[in-house]
């Protein structure tokens, strides 16, 4: 009853024989544009919002505000399709920091990340509360935090099953907001258009009054100070270069369609809002967003046939409004396991990480993600103004190496690449852009948030070093077994006899390479049972993670490299004078697949007994169960109930 409970709920297994598996959990550019681009595009339900608020009195700021938006929001996206042309193995941030800047800066940028896809869940989630609180009576308000709550459980378990399910379910949504302040903005300029010549003479005029009584640097860092406010505008804009991998075949050319649609979306909205805001007259209300403000303002006394019909339209404003910033937690889903994997695969997080489940998706990044989401919603209790600025300064930390890689890599093939030419300056202009977003932040903001998210990420940046530190130190006691590989296979003897199903049979369960520690389970079975086995039959999976869960080509690469691996340990028990043979099979979860395999091999042979491995340390920690997994432990217990005699052979580490 369980496991159908967990089918209902997560779906069933993907099948990795399926041909057509990656075109049916891949995303074409529209999903892409729904799953990723949402993240930048809900940025623009928040992040004008604090812009306009920092120009305070001086509002005749906003064109000038909405225009610098407009033409950042496309230098990123500039820089970030590049990204996605030299790296179309995803990675985004992270991989360019590592690749183009070395691996000190890379951490710093994935953990940076992480912190970023962790905070994009809360604000977005949050910010979706209070669009949707802005339309209820105050009284209310005590059940907002719950409701936040709420909507995260439920994203985490439409995440569990699937990227392509999850995108498709929240795809009409998506297309909800974007109609309906399409029609906002394009009504708002339409109303307005005769007028638009006087309000920018206006602005013009107190701009220069501003000018004459302030001086011109004073209102300079009036309007950068607005620009750098509005930071979380850029947020989302680096999630498609994360996310390669979901995306369709060819997928440079879906990337960069991808982010032509975000960053023209964007940019349109973003700025867009901003010049409504001005033209309608728009301020600051209590427990209310400025964008739920402007909705009223424009259509609140709208009537037909006697019915309010302007109310009815503003709740389907700020309810899409809401549903785009849940949409947008996607990115945190569907990037933040990924950026958690692709460090896991270079042994900065635990391993574990980069395991997919049978949906095909990082079930223990989804749930690190959620939780943590959860944890920091509640300590700033859905504070939206907090969460923006936790939020922004991870992001342009990103931003910052990921310009500083891509502008010393133009720099470096000067001489190689005429491109440079044109490549250089975007990436140089983009390294300004997003140095100054951030230091201003960070001085601005630093007591009111800011300080959180610097001794949060500074604590995940020593966390990754200290795991590392952990998995070099297991790597050199690794390597003193592999000396085993070292000795000659002896030479003149017999051949080998061949299998005798009837026979004692060793069945070795191994790891993916040719290693010491697989010899040394040999080694070990002859130790305690000396001349008693016959056969020596080899059995391993081939592990289908994030780091090669790449394409079809990338599961038979994989195949070929797991067939060759156990060809050579049948190769070295035949120069013995063993029998042996071996099984595989590709999957993305260790232990159901040994066991299949294991059954299978049991069917075969009459008089099997199974051996694995494990590492095992003086003293058994919290820390190592975490970074090590219980593989052995847990085949043990499947197979033994299974009727099967199972062997767990103790290697023993400092």
């Amino acid at each position: 009853m369980f496991e159908k409970i967990r089918r209902l709920i997560f779906g069933e297994p993907r099948d990795l024989d399926d041909p057509q598996l990656y075109h049916r959990v891949s995303l074409v550019a529209f999903l892409a544009w729904v799953g990723l681009g949402a993240d930048g595009l809900s940025s623009s339900c928040y992040g004008p919002e604090e812009a306009f608020r920092a120009l305070g009195p001086h509002g005749h700021l906003a064109i000038l505000l909405a225009v610098m938006t407009a033409i950042t929001i496309c230098v990123i996206a500039i820089a970030y399709s590049n990204v996605i042309e030299h790296f179309p193995g995803g990675g985004g941030g992270y991989l360019v920091a590592t690749k183009l800047l070395g691996e000190k800066a890379g951490v710093v940028s994935g953990c940076a990340l992480v912190v970023d896809y962790v905070l994009t869940i809360t604000v977005s989630v949050a910010s979706g509360c209070d669009a949707l609180w802005s339309s209820l009576p105050p009284h209310w308000a005590g059940y907002k935090l719950w409701a936040e709550l709420g909507v995260l459980l439920i994203l985490i378990v439409l995440n569990l099953r699937g990227v392509k399910e999850s995108v498709s379910v929240l795809a009409p949504i998506f297309m909800v907001f974007v109609v309906t302040h399409v029609f906002l903005i394009l009504y708002v300029l339409g109303w307005h258009l005769t007028g638009l010549p006087t309000i920018v003479h206006d602005a013009a005029l107190d701009l220069h009054a501003s000018v004459s009584s302030i001086g011109p640097w004073a209102v300079g860092l009036i309007l950068l100070r607005a620009y750098s406010m509005g930071c979380g505008t850029y947020t989302g804009i680096e999630a498609v270069s994360n996310g390669v991998t979901t995306l369709r075949e060819p997928r440079v050319e879906t990337g960069k369609k991808t982010m032509v649609l975000m960053a023209a979306s964007l940019a349109f909205t973003a700025g867009g809002i901003i010049l409504c805001y001005l033209l309608t007259g728009t301020a600051p209300a209590v427990g209310k967003t400025m964008n739920a403000v402007l909705s009223e303002n424009v259509f609140g006394a709208w009537r037909l046939w006697g019915l309010p019909a302007g109310s009815t339209l503003v709740i389907v404003i700020l309810a899409s409004e809401a549903a785009l910033l849940f949409v947008a937690a996607q990115a945190g889903f569907l990037d933040g396991p990924r950026v958690v994997a692709n460090m896991a695969v270079d042994s900065w997080m635990p391993r574990r990480f980069a395991q997919l489940s049978e949906r095909l998706v990082a079930k223990d990044g989804i749930l690190l993600m959620g939780v943590s989401a959860i944890a920091v919603l509640f300590y700033t209790r859905g504070n939206i103004t907090t969460l923006v600025v936790m939020y922004s300064i991870n992001v342009f930390i990103t931003f910052s190496l990921t310009e500083l890689g891509m502008a010393r890599h133009w720099l470096a093939v000067r001489g190689q690449d005429p491109r440079w030419k044109t490549q250089l300056p975007i990436h140089s202009t983009g390294l300004v852009m997003c140095s100054c977003i951030l230091g201003i932040v960070l001085c601005e903001k630093f007591s009111e948030g800011g300080w959180v998210t610097a001794a949060i990420t500074g604590a995940v940046i020593a966390a990754c070093f200290f795991i590392r530190r952990r998995y070099n130190v297991v790597r050199r006691e690794m390597r003193r077994l592999d000396s085993l590989l070292e000795v000659p296979l002896p030479t003149g003897r017999p051949a080998p006899p061949s299998l005798d199903t009837k026979a004692p049979t060793a069945v070795v369960l191994v790891g993916g390479g040719f290693t010491g520690f697989g010899l040394h389970q040999i080694l070990s079975i002859q130790r305690l049972f000396p001349y008693h086995f016959k056969n020596f039959v080899f059995v391993s999976v081939g592990l289908l993670d994030s780091g090669n869960f790449k394409g079809q080509a990338e599961v038979q690469r994989l195949e070929e490299q797991t067939a060759w691996n156990l060809e050579r340990y049948v190769t070295w028990c035949k120069a013995h004078g063993f029998a042996a043979a071996y099984r595989f099979a590709v999957d993305t979860e260790t232990v159901p697949a040994l066991e299949r395999l294991c059954c299978e091999v049991a069917a075969e042979f009459s008089r099997p007994i199974f051996f694995t491995g494990k590492l095992i340390f003086k003293e058994d920690k919290f820390l190592q169960r975490l970074l090590h997994n219980d593989t052995a432990f847990a085949i043990q217990r499947r197979l033994q109930f299974n009727g099967f005699q199972t062997v767990v052979l103790p290697i023993r580490s400092t």
